[in-house]
């Protein structure tokens, strides 16, 4: 398959690396200049953002969630036959409050309308280390899982195939209106689930303290004594968002 990866940072070089490793042909772009991309090691074509939407089956996008509305202009001269896929997520610590979220908007519900475009929801459930060094052939137990949400059932199908070859069990997780089961402060949020225990994750998903739960664990782990290694943040993660 043909893919576009817009973003080469942790998440966009990791899912690009895999791909690759697959055998699929990949692009990769940064939509701030492609002179970004000058010093780092990718393994990929790099591209402008013009040139990473030509001739691909998939777009997927990994760049912050603030940014998402600077690249209307290029979204909305790629394909309708192309699968979008968005991995991002809400750091208002980050990137400031986004009124609309605040209000309770559904974080891909957000990025759709500001893309102007319908999405698959993907690759957001898991940390930047688990999708880079993770992932085992199918049928081996105790395999990561990850959840997947969109509202077209074909292109949901298509991403959660491309997943299960770079190394994961998938999860549907619905809709994009359901999506949020799946955002920070959830338990299936970078607690690294089976498909077993993710698919009860998503049940277990409380809306309203999601964001409590989000925000506290940043709190956590920006405390200027505080030094985590990978397990230390999943298990952090699994017992924080169960709480």
């Amino acid at each position: 398959m043909r893919f576009g990866i817009i973003g080469a940072g942790p998440i966009g070089s990791s899912i690009s690396r895999k791909l690759f490793m697959n055998g699929h042909d990949v692009k990769i772009a940064d939509a701030r200049g492609i002179e970004r991309l000058e010093e780092k090691k990718l393994t990929g074509t790099p591209v402008t953002v013009i040139e990473v939407i030509k001739n691909i089956d998939v777009l997927i996008i990994s760049i912050p969630f603030h940014a998402l509305p600077s690249i209307r202009n290029v979204i909305d001269e790629v394909g309708e036959e192309v699968v979008v896929v968005d991995t991002s997520n809400y750091y208002p610590q980050m990137s400031g409050k986004i009124e609309e979220v605040e209000n309770g908007m559904i974080e891909s519900i957000w990025v759709s309308n500001q893309l102007n475009r319908s999405i698959i929801k993907a690759f957001n459930n898991l940390l930047a280390y688990t999708l880079e060094h993770e992932g085992t052939p199918e049928g081996n137990s105790g395999r990561i899982a990850i959840a997947i949400a969109g509202n077209d059932l074909q292109q949901k199908q298509k991403i959660m195939n491309i997943a299960n070859e770079l190394g994961f069990d998938t999860v549907d997780s619905g809709s994009l209106n359901d999506s949020w089961r799946q955002q920070p402060g959830t338990p299936a949020y970078c607690t690294e689930l089976t498909k077993e225990e993710l698919t009860d994750a998503l049940k277990k998903a409380n809306k309203e303290k999601a964001p409590l739960l989000r925000d506290k664990a940043i709190e956590i782990l920006s405390a200027p004594e505080g030094r985590y290694s990978h397990e230390d943040i999943v298990n952090l993660n699994r017992e924080l968002y169960n709480s």
